[in-house]
């Protein structure tokens, strides 16, 4: 079946994954990526796309963006940003879409599980509880992917791993679960999301949950030489560092500062952000990639 898909976000590290799996995933799939007017990226991107089409329309015009979403069957956004994006932005897509007859919206959620965490916890993630009331009291069939924290991030730009001292942090437990799923996987779900009518309100999939103590053992096993866990404190002391970091920083706009990084250790190592209804099996058997494999493939190229 014929469908048409609009993207907002789709010039973004998560954008551009879940296009190339739209167009692989169903050959009948039309996609439409939505473009501030001016920015010639998208069109640099995907003009060689017989399938994708670029619209310009700024979030403050709502009739543009009501005229580039008319005929679409689904809204999916992957835009990254704080409040200016996560809430304003958002909703001028979700007004616009109403307007224009779209029957399905996706929010850029792809995140632990925000709907139990503590309030005043963790700002980005009550930006997306926010805007998910709003979701909920519009006409249009909403789902939302989460998936806990992206795998990608353990090589980097989350510091839990600490691999020239061959420590792994943990707060409060070694033994808490944690989710999570790499950027690829999550693209994988979204576009079939996108292509699902019968898709309910949250897709939960986790490509991998394990604790700070078998992160370690994993190290050790894939390096030979013994990784340990380290106690960093408890998930009340990270959370209260971060409330002074967040105080101090002159980084309140910003999508990722250091204490935001730090609220969002406190939600998955306090359990409240734990996925606990994962359905990995919905769109199919599926190879996950799990943190061991992202872990040796990393260990790989820094030996490289």
């Amino acid at each position: 079946m014929t469908s048409t898909v609009l993207l907002a976000g789709a010039t973004g590290d998560l954008g551009r994954r879940i296009v190339r799996e739209l167009l692989t995933a169903d050959p009948g799939t039309f996609l439409r990526v939505l473009t501030r007017p001016g920015s010639g990226t998208a069109h640099g991107m995907y003009a060689d796309e017989e399938r994708v089409a670029v619209h310009e329309a700024a979030y403050t015009d709502h009739a543009a963006l009501v005229a580039a979403l008319s005929g679409a069957d689904v809204v999916v956004s992957a835009l990254s940003g704080a409040r200016s994006v996560i809430v304003d932005a958002q909703r001028a897509l979700l007004a616009a879409a109403v307007d224009a007859g779209v029957r399905r919206f996706i929010p850029s959620d792809y995140s632990a599980d925000y709907r139990r965490i503590t309030p005043g916890s963790n700002r980005n993630f009550e930006l997306r509880r926010e805007f998910a009331a709003e979701l909920d009291a519009s006409p249009l069939r909403v789902t939302s992917v989460l998936n806990g924290a992206f795998t990608d991030m353990l090589t980097g730009q989350a510091p839990m791993i600490l691999f020239k001292r061959r420590r792994v942090l943990f707060w409060s437990s070694p033994d808490q679960r944690l989710d999570f799923t790499t950027k690829d996987d999550v693209a994988r779900v979204v576009a079939l999301t996108a292509l699902d009518d019968t898709a309910p309100r949250v897709v939960e999939v986790a490509g991998d949950s394990v604790t700070a103590r078998g992160v370690a053992h994993t190290l050790t096993d894939l390096t030979g030489t013994p990784f340990s866990t380290q106690w960093a404190g408890t998930t009340g002391m990270l959370s209260g560092m971060a409330r002074i970091g967040r105080r101090v920083s002159r980084d309140e706009d910003a999508t990722f500062p250091a204490w935001q990084g730090m609220q969002y250790f406190v939600s998955m190592f306090s359990g409240e952000a734990e996925l606990r209804h994962t359905d990995n099996d919905r769109y199919g058997t599926h190879r996950w990639t799990s943190v061991r494999d992202v872990l040796a493939a990393h260990l790989g190229d820094a030996a490289a």
